[in-house]
Order: C-alpha cells, then sequence, then structure tokens
C-alpha cells in the first residue's frame, strides 16, 4: 500500500483573510485588555466596606498577649452561665489614602451585596491622619464600653456615678496649660456638671469671661480658671475649652470588656446587653444566636451606625438568625435584609430587652416593631 504518490504535488490551500468583522473584533478585545490593564494601576478616590469579624460578648476574645480570656467578665458581684449568642458585628475597609482599590476592585464590590463602595472622603478625613483617626477610633471604644456598662447596671438597679474625664485637647487649647489629661471635672462656675453638653453651656454663657472649674486630680481636688477662646463653627460663634471630654462614672461593681483591634462606638448597645446577660440568672437570648448593633448612651438610648448592610450580612455568616437594628438605621435595612435574617428596630435598650424576652418565650415576635418602609420615611 502506497502512502504517497511522488508524482503528485500538493498545492497548499490558500490561507484565509479575516473578515473585517472579525478584525474588529480582535481589536475591540486587544483594546478592552488594555483598559483593563490601565485600570488595574490608576488611582481611585474609593474605598470598599465589607463584613469584618464577629464577636460574642458571651464569649472569649484574645486579650494583647494573645491568650483567650471572658469578653465580658465581672468582679464584684455574683455572674450566671449563658449560652448562645449575642454577636457584636463589626465592618472591615479595604484601602486607605495610601492604597487604593483598583477599578476592577471597585466593580467587583459594586456588584456584591455584601459590600460597599464609599468615597474615600467619608471614611478616612483629608485633614485627619491614620494615627489621628486610630485614636479617635479607640477612644469611642473605651467610651461605649463605659456608657454599656453604665446602661446595663442602672438598668440591673445598682447606683451609678457620673463623671466628666479630660481625654485630650485640641490644637490651640485654652486648657492645655492649665488642665491634664485624666482630671475630672466636677463644677463649672460652681454648678456640678455631669455631661458636656453641660458644660458647654455654661462656658457660652459667660460670653468669654474666664471659667472657674472645680476637678479631681489623681484623687485630690483644686481649683482653676481656664479662660475660653472664641471659634466659628457653622457661621456660630462659640466659647471653647480646647478639650475633647469622655463621659466617665464610678461603678459599684469593676466589669472589664476584653476586646482588641476593634475601635468605633457602635457595638455599645451589645455589650450593655452582654453584661446584663452576665449578672442575671437564666439565658436573656433563649441559648438562640442573636446578633444586633447600636451605640447607646447611659440613660439606655439606642443611636444608628455605619456599616448596617455589611453587619446583616456578618451576622448570617457568623450563623445568627434574630437582627437587634437601630431605629434610626430602618432606612439603609429596608430592602436589604439577607435571606433568613430576622431584623427587630430598637430604640432603648428596653426595646432591645423586650424583642429577647419574645425569642427567649417564644412569645408574638410579630408584634415587635420592625423596620419597614413607612418607619424608613418616618426616620
Amino acid at each position: 500500500m502506497a502512502l504517497f504518490d511522488e508524482n503528485v504535488t500538493l498545492t497548499p490551500a490558500p490561507r484565509r483573510r479575516m473578515t473585517r468583522s472579525a478584525l474588529a473584533g480582535v481589536w475591540a478585545l486587544a483594546i478592552a485588555m488594555v483598559i483593563l490593564l490601565v485600570l488595574t494601576f490608576l488611582p481611585t478616590a474609593y474605598v470598599i466596606q465589607r463584613p469584618g469579624p464577629v464577636y460574642n460578648t458571651l464569649g472569649t476574645a484574645a486579650s494583647s498577649d494573645g491568650e483567650e480570656v471572658p469578653l465580658i467578665s465581672v468582679d464584684g458581684a455574683d455572674t450566671y452561665p449563658t449560652s448562645g449568642a449575642l454577636d457584636l458585628l463589626t465592618v472591615q475597609v479595604v484601602g486607605n489614602r495610601e492604597r487604593t482599590p483598583n477599578w476592577v476592585e471597585l466593580a467587583t464590590a459594586w456588584f456584591d451585596p455584601t459590600k460597599a463602595v464609599l468615597p474615600i472622603d467619608a471614611v478616612f478625613p483629608a485633614d485627619q491622619s491614620s494615627e489621628e483617626r486610630n485614636a479617635e477610633s479607640s477612644a469611642m471604644m473605651i467610651d461605649s464600653q463605659k456608657e454599656a456598662t453604665a446602661a446595663a447596671l442602672s438598668e440591673l438597679g445598682y447606683d451609678v456615678v457620673p463623671q466628666l474625664t479630660v481625654h485630650s485637647f485640641t490644637e490651640d487649647s485654652a486648657a492645655a496649660e492649665v488642665l491634664e489629661e485624666g482630671d475630672v471635672i466636677l463644677a463649672a462656675n460652681g454648678t456640678q456638671v455631669t455631661s458636656g453638653d453641660q458644660l458647654r453651656d455654661i462656658v457660652n454663657a459667660g460670653d468669654g469671661a474666664p471659667v472657674d472649674l472645680t476637678i479631681d486630680r489623681g484623687g485630690a481636688a483644686m481649683n482653676v480658671t481656664v479662660t475660653p477662646r472664641e471659634a466659628e463653627i457653622d457661621g456660630q460663634t462659640l466659647w471653647l475649652l480646647g478639650i475633647t471630654l469622655l463621659n466617665d462614672y464610678e461603678f459599684p461593681i469593676d466589669v472589664t470588656i476584653q476586646l482588641n483591634n476593634v475601635g468605633g462606638p457602635s457595638a455599645g448597645m451589645m455589650f450593655a446587653l452582654g453584661i446584663i446577660d452576665t449578672l442575671t440568672p437564666g439565658e436573656l437570648n433563649g441559648g438562640q444566636n442573636v446578633a444586633g448593633t447600636g451605640t447607646i448612651t447611659a440613660d439606655g438610648v439606642v443611636g444608628p451606625i455605619g456599616g448596617i448592610q455589611q453587619k446583616m450580612w456578618g451576622a448570617v455568616g457568623a450563623g445568627a438568625d434574630w437582627f437587634l437594628a437601630p431605629a434610626a438605621n430602618c432606612d439603609e435595612v429596608v430592602g436589604h435584609i439577607p435571606p433568613g435574617l430576622r431584623v427587630f428596630s430598637v430604640e432603648t435598650l428596653d426595646d432591645s430587652l423586650d424583642a429577647l424576652s419574645a425569642i427567649r418565650e417564644k412569645g408574638d415576635l410579630d408584634a415587635l416593631p420592625t423596620c419597614t418602609a413607612d418607619a424608613a420615611d418616618r426616620s
């Protein structure tokens, strides 16, 4: 059998020329790849917000040396076993002023319901350094823990004594040479003060006159005088001492909250619920997995927070079935609730306790306030 015929000349078939449409397609693809490559390296003015770690206030957390310790511990009162979870949620920010996400990452995040794309100025103000932002966030976390402890202990009938503590000084502060960090302000012009708003009212009522302050410094009472400085804020003339204050408290028992590398005030409500559950018999949550978020004041008022949509997704990822959301955030909740999560709207610590009672007792959950379109419009 002959495989080849040496007398036959094979002529190659003519190469087919690419059609105009095919050539246009190739060029379009090449241009798209170049644009995609360029977009990968172009700086942006946005960051990405996504669900962060979830912490059970009834569980443990890592201490500064890496040891697992109770997230909430109490000394000076009886404590009781807990179960289930009262989860606090966090968010993580992808990007900063030194390295922003590229346009491809932003496009991917835009279509991901668990993430949000935010202007970088909304997260990292141009006039604030990273060190200043971290310090402010840490201060808010410390403040929220104290407010939560005050709210929880007051709810349980303990006597809580408020104190106003100097935390830091602003630039060109009028009080920097007179006061010290940690000073407790007891009175201004002879009037006892327990809140920053009260102190500001007294200072501004003097229209620039020196303010006599009674302070506690290291356990010793003393009197000092500060002359406020005039400032124009939002078109209004104000007189300022130039100090940042923390609402501090004198507690009858020692409550320690161990949570490193988390800042901001949004865990306040869940801290308060965890403290109450720790100090009372039975299971506040009925052994269920409940998550929530919200700031809290010493008198039990729950306030709005940022990133609630990402926090709801974080709750789902942690296995929570129930979510307690600040009523002031309802406009961001409506239409964005992840499947399988039931959300209740709360305005106060008592509202949160009512929701937990209904969950625990298998009560009428439909009677609890929820985030509806009407409620969001009213807020």
